[in-house]
Formats: structure tokens, C-alpha cells, sequence
């Protein structure tokens, strides 16, 4: 059975924990007429299989990036899901304004990873 590489097995870690989280804290609001302490106890419990992926993704993925690339590649991660979210799930399209602002946190991820010298 193949193995994931180290470098690889954080990243779709946490690919999948920001999946859940994303559900956690946004899949409610199509459903705004629910009551608010039973969505507040749902996204909890969603939340704890993300937290499931994602300590383990950090864990691990220390070994192979710093806590800055781990923090970084998160963020980014989280900005691709939610990107998805909001069009296939929220119906709600995104425009020229959120693609700039992802290329621009995209420069800020490269200056992150770059080895400088």
C-alpha cells in the first residue's frame, strides 16, 4: 500500500479539517430560522473531527515545515475551501475584489516558503 510523503500528508490533513471547519462555522447560514444554541452545539461537533485532522496535520507537518509555512499553508488552505463554499454551497459568487485579495495573500505565502539566501 502507498504511503503519503510527509510533505504532502499535512496538506491534504489539512485540506480535509478545513472541510469540516468551513461546515462548522458557515454551513448555518443557509439555515438562518434554526435555533441559535442548537446550531452553536452542531458546529461544535463538527468541529471536533476537524480538530482531529488538523492537530495531527501540525504535528506531523512540524517535521517537515516551520510553524510560520504550517500557519501560512493553513491560511491558504482555508481561503481555497471557503472560496468553494461560497460558490457551490452559499450560492454566492465571488468577484474581482476576492481575487485580487487571494493573489495578494498568495505573494505573502511565497515570501513565506521562498528560501531566501
Amino acid at each position: 500500500m502507498p504511503t503519503v510523503p510527509p510533505s504532502i500528508l499535512p496538506v491534504l490533513m489539512l485540506f480535509g479539517s478545513n472541510i469540516f471547519m468551513t461546515f462548522a462555522w458557515y454551513g448555518h447560514l443557509k439555515y438562518k430560522e434554526s435555533w441559535l444554541p442548537a446550531v452553536i452545539l452542531t458546529s461544535w461537533g463538527i468541529a471536533f473531527f476537524e480538530y482531529w485532522l488538523a492537530v495531527p496535520a501540525n504535528r506531523w507537518g512540524s517535521a517537515v515545515y516551520s510553524a510560520a509555512q504550517l500557519k501560512t499553508m493553513q491560511e491558504v488552505i482555508t481561503l481555497i475551501v471557503f472560496a468553494g463554499f461560497s460558490v457551490l454551497y452559499l450560492k454566492q459568487p465571488l468577484g474581482w475584489n476576492h481575487a485580487l485579495g487571494f493573489a495578494l495573500i498568495a505573494c505573502g505565502a511565497f515570501f513565506i516558503f521562498h528560501e531566501w539566501s
